[in-house]
């Protein structure tokens, strides 16, 4: 049986631009194929935009040890 490890995912955790500056479509994709490719598979995410600004809140998965 496998065993999994869970992660909260959000945007605050997407590094941003700048001090003033807020994260734009290509600064989450980047964070979310970073995720990806440590083996994390999002299995829920409620993303919203908001005057051209992206936000979202998750949860990822991947197999425990991985």
């Amino acid at each position: 049986m496998s065993k999994w490890e869970y992660l909260i995912v959000d945007s605050k955790d997407v590094p941003a631009g700048g001090f003033f500056r807020g994260k734009d479509r290509s600064e989450v994709d980047d964070y979310l194929n970073r995720l990806g490719q440590d083996g994390w598979e999002i299995v829920n995410l409620d993303f919203r935009e908001l005057e051209g600004r992206f936000e979202f809140t998750g949860v990822a998965k991947r197999q425990l040890g991985t």
